[in-house]
């Protein structure tokens, strides 16, 4: 018997009809997710290959990356400096790995054929390249301030002129997008903690009783030897004149009187020179200058804040880019004469070689 209303040749019609649908639904519900996971499989494996092989770079270059990029900018950037050639991949592998927040901004120097796995341990690391200036022991706070002018590096416009011995002279490091202010305020603010760390420490009994007059005097010890081993006994000749009294009788005080503080004479000091009165002119002052002549460095500092006990009040060039010390007068007519026995020696062999303005020898 037959269900009601259906005869012999409609039931094999419909058979066939349902063997498609469960075929059909068959292969939607296990052969497409499969494909789909082995499609999805292909492109991770793809992009996990891509993300970890060499990059197009042919050669190191530097790339910048400014604050504030965001992920497309930095992309876009490093697209341009011809480091991606995936960017896509790059963008996806940044998120995927959480690292969206963590690239730094920077100068970076970036390897032939880096990958972009490696690009993003660099970026998140932050290793930008560190820039330094040196400014040296003794120059003037004009003089430092040409050589900030002239980094190529640094931004921005200058800041005004520094007050002089404001400076601590040394080698400083810096990231692209510092700025000269930045930098020169770095500066400073050395200098004020370095004489906050060593101003306790002083030996007791110093002739001079501030920071600032500390600072005066160590001005004239860095210019007066470029020896660091002689410093503490030019500072010891100075504090001793100081407590006597006697006047300092410094060359380069009358240096700076002169020039204040542009750069060298570039001659010897005249006998007019040493005659004539200027606040800096140690020869006809008493006591210290009314600012110091340079930036002196630690050592300088460190020297007249404890000074060796010695009864040193004269020295003079002996010749041999150092210098002689004398407890006496006589003693140091005799150093200045060997001196200037040397002296007439040396031009002798050399007659167009004249003898430098720190070598004029100091007077009681």
């Amino acid at each position: 018997m037959t269900d009601a209303g259906e005869t012999p040749e409609e039931r094999p019609a419909s058979a066939p009809k349902r063997r498609r649908f469960l075929g059909a639904l068959l292969f939607a519900s296990i052969v497409l997710p499969s494909l789909v996971v082995l499609v999805a499989g292909g492109a991770f494996l793809y992009g996990k290959w891509r993300f970890e092989a060499e990059g197009p770079l042919a050669e190191k270059t530097v790339v910048w990356l400014q604050p504030g990029l965001g992920l497309a900018g930095i992309t876009g950037r490093l697209q341009t400096a011809g480091v991606l050639s995936e960017p896509l991949i790059f963008r996806t592998a940044v998120r995927l790995t959480g690292a969206a927040s963590a690239l730094k901004a920077g100068e970076y120097e970036i390897p032939a054929h880096m990958s972009m796995a490696d690009i993003i341990r660099v970026l998140r690391e932050g290793k930008s390249i560190v820039h330094k200036i040196t400014i040296p022991e003794g120059l003037t706070s004009q003089q430092a301030m040409e050589i900030v002018k002239a980094d190529p590096v640094l931004a921005g416009e200058m800041p005004l002129l520094p007050p002089e011995g404001a400076l601590l002279p040394e080698t400083y490091n810096f990231l692209k997008g510092t700025t000269r202010i930045e930098l020169v305020k770095r500066m400073q603010k050395s200098q004020t903690a370095l004489m906050n760390a060593l101003w306790p420490k002083r030996a007791a009994g110093l002739p001079f009783s501030t920071p600032n007059e500390a600072l005066i005097l160590a001005s004239i010890v860095e210019k007066e030897t470029g020896l660091k081993s002689e410093r503490p006994k030019v500072a010891a000749v100075f504090v001793n004149r100081l407590r006597v009294p006697m006047r300092l009788q410094s060359d380069p005080t009358i240096v700076y009187g002169i020039t204040r503080g542009a750069g060298p004479l570039g001659r010897p000091i005249r006998r007019s020179e040493i005659d004539r009165p200027t606040p800096y002119n140690t020869y006809q002052i008493d006591g210290l200058p009314p600012t110091p002549i340079c930036n002196p460095g630690r050592a300088s500092i460190e020297a007249v804040l404890n000074p060796p006990a010695t009864g040193d009040l004269y020295f003079v060039a002996d010749g041999s880019g150092g210098h002689a010390f004398s407890p006496s007068l006589a003693g140091h007519t005799r150093n200045v004469d060997a001196w200037r026995k040397l002296d007439r020696q040396k031009k002798a062999q050399k007659p167009a070689e004249a003898s430098p303005a720190k070598d004029v020898p100091k007077q009681p």
